[in-house]
């Protein structure tokens, strides 16, 4: 059964951003800032979840608060079924990944690294690793046997795994380097999403998608 759910709720609704890792919350927080979206007059707090197997403990905890937040978030496409199987269990009716976005969440093609050096393209990448100082770093790494292999996307996405605190590091920087008017889908979802009022989660928990399984498509 399909059940309309409340468009508006009360300005003093807390919203949890739940992500992944700190390099997600690094790119959201940079590209809010940029678009003049005011996370904390919204009373938006972005969550590091410390991995997407954390996705249910962050579930139940919404559930039993006494303010009940408004839950929003993103993944990436390899650890959807986590989420799926995590809201499921807190009693929300979702089929599988192509609901995620109506339930709060936007889901990345590999993960939000990969969006921002697909967005940014090559020569955009390498003129972030410049700024950072890295291009000197990346070209050493890039040509030593095990990294030789693959294209620039695939080694600017394991480099930047392979130092600890170059990941957010470089999320923030890529981020910063977009164009605006033309951010990753996951990015433009989950912006648009902050933007406006919207149910919380126990208000949503008690609805189910329609047809349209956007988050446009809540009645």
């Amino acid at each position: 059964m399909t059940v309309s759910v409340p468009a508006q709720v009360g300005p003093a609704a807390p919203v949890w951003v739940l992500l992944e890792g700190a390099s997600d919350v690094a790119a959201v927080r940079v590209v809010a800032q940029r678009a003049g979206v005011s996370l904390e007059a919204r009373g938006v707090e972005l969550v590091d979840m410390h991995g997407a197997t954390n996705i249910r403990r962050h579930l139940f905890a919404a559930t039993e608060a006494t303010d009940s937040p408004r839950v929003l978030g993103m993944c990436d496409a390899p650890e959807a079924p986590f989420f799926v199987r995590a809201l499921r269990r807190v009693g929300c009716a979702v089929d599988g990944p192509g609901d995620l976005p109506w339930w709060g969440f936007q889901v990345c093609d590999r993960d939000l690294e990969d969006e921002l050096v697909r967005h940014l393209g090559e020569a955009g990448t390498r003129t972030v690793l410049e700024e950072l100082g890295l291009t000197q770093r990346f070209a050493m790494l890039t040509q030593q046997p095990a990294w030789v292999s693959g294209s620039f996307h695939d080694r600017v996405h394991r480099f930047a795994g392979a130092a600890s605190g170059r990941k957010e590091l470089m999320a923030g920087a890529l981020a910063g380097a977009l164009d605006l008017d033309a951010l990753p889908r996951p990015l433009t979802g989950l912006l648009d999403a902050i933007s406006r009022s919207g149910p919380t989660f126990e208000e949503l928990r008690g609805a189910a998608p329609g047809p349209d399984r956007t988050a446009e498509g809540r009645g």
